[in-house]
């Protein structure tokens, strides 16, 4: 039988009545011929309750035992699904990780997925099983012990056994309908797209759209699996939803597919660096150590010797990133006069796969944001998107006016 893989998140399974209603689906499947994997996260707020529970016992804890204690959220609801779906006379069962065995690092609460052996479960498919639950989020260490992903890591996990099962499609069930040309909260314009390429997802979901993990987009355009992205509490067509696929199979697309921002960045300068061969090697080595994600850098020409390096990273790293620059400098590695942090920035970017065949998409955002009186603080680019850094108190406006100037809620 054909395999398909279904993933629920915390909020489709976050009552009995939700993983009702999931199962339900998931029968509607299973009598068109698939064989279903399930794959499932812990009902809504329980992961959270679970950290913090771990965080009160012990705030140095030991990364195993953290992993064994968040990783049962997904066992609860695997076999509350199982159960659910027996009680529909569908031959169901549920599966831990280190019973398919999703074989991963030993990187506890950040895991990555190594291996997806698929004899287990295609053994049981073959006496009659039809929906193996899945918890997603978790595997086994080389050790014999739990793992856990890391946020977002079951998304991760449908992908990767989508991938191991040469699934025909992976679809991803969660609280809104699809992937959107930006957030319908901030822009009341903004339209479901049938379909989007995996490097313009890819890119979104780096950007701060919170709507796929980035990592399960990864694996997905690594392994050419499809992904689907549908709503949990709509009726459901084989047309609904959002087709994450293979930019060939978008016959036309705008030149713009999208607006993602992320609310909550941080501008950070170091004030006359000593410049020499290295010094960004030396920076951004101490950050990385002292566990900071930067994203965009920029540099300014060197005058005297001396020059200023400009960083954006979360909000929530500025302090990480003073502690990093302050222990360099003192040791000697970094010279600089003062680190400068303005934490009331957000990042706007325009992503799409027609920009690598149209020009004039850059000037056309820098105008529109300076039309509004916008200030750009950074700018980066790549080969499908542009990112700028502008003052927080102007985000909402500047994705609003991007999406009006690119046309967004018009189809191709």
């Amino acid at each position: 039988m054909p395999v398909l893989v279904m993933k629920f998140g915390g909020t489709s399974v976050a009552t009995l009545d939700r993983i009702r209603r999931a199962a339900k689906r998931v029968g509607v499947e299973v009598s068109k011929g698939y064989d279903v994997i399930v794959i499932v996260s812990a009902m809504s707020g329980k992961t959270n309750e679970l950290v913090g529970w771990v965080n009160e016992t012990s705030p140095l804890y030991d990364a195993r035992e953290y992993d064994a204690v968040v990783s049962s959220g997904e066992n609860v609801t695997a076999g509350l699904m199982a159960l659910t779906l027996q009680e529909m006379d569908i031959p169901a069962r549920s599966w831990q990780g280190w019973q398919v065995p999703v074989k991963t690092t030993a990187a506890h609460s950040s895991a990555r997925i190594e291996e997806i052996p698929p004899a287990n479960i295609m053994s049981k498919f073959g006496e009659g099983m039809k929906v193996a639950v899945v918890a997603g989020f978790q595997g086994v260490s080389p050790e014999g012990r739990i793992t856990t992903l890391g946020r977002g890591g079951s998304d991760t996990t449908a992908v990767a056994f989508a991938a191991a099962f040469e699934a025909e499609r992976c679809d991803i069930y969660t609280d809104v309908d699809g992937v959107y040309t930006t957030d319908p909260r901030v822009s009341a314009k903004a339209r479901k797209l049938d379909k989007i390429a995996f490097e313009e997802m890819l890119e979104l979901a780096s950007l701060g759209a919170k709507v796929l993990q980035t990592r399960s987009v990864e694996l997905a355009m690594r392994y050419k699996v499809k992904l689907r992205v549908l709503s949990s509490f709509e009726e459901q067509s084989d047309e609904a939803g959002t087709l994450v696929c293979d930019e060939e199979e978008i016959m036309e697309s705008n030149v713009v597919s999208g607006i993602a921002f992320s609310r909550d960045e941080a501008k950070m300068t170091l004030v006359s660096v000593a410049d020499r061969p290295g010094i960004a090697a030396a920076i951004f080595t101490a950050l990385s150590e002292g566990g900071v994600n930067v994203d965009m850098i920029v540099q300014n020409i060197s005058e005297e010797g001396r020059t200023d390096m400009t960083w954006s990273c979360p909000v929530d790293q500025t302090k990480r990133a003073e502690k990093a620059m302050d222990e360099a400098k003192a040791a000697g590695t970094i010279n600089f006069n003062e680190l400068i942090a303005d934490t009331d920035v957000a990042k706007v970017s325009v992503v799409g796969i027609g920009m690598r065949s149209h020009t004039g998409v850059a000037a056309k955002m820098f105008q529109v944001l300076s039309n509004e009186g916008i200030n750009i603080k950074v700018i980066t680019t790549s080969e499908i998107k542009i990112s700028v850094l502008i003052d927080r108190k102007y985000m909402e406006l500047a994705v609003q006016a991007l999406h009006d100037a690119f046309e967004l809620d018009k189809a191709a």
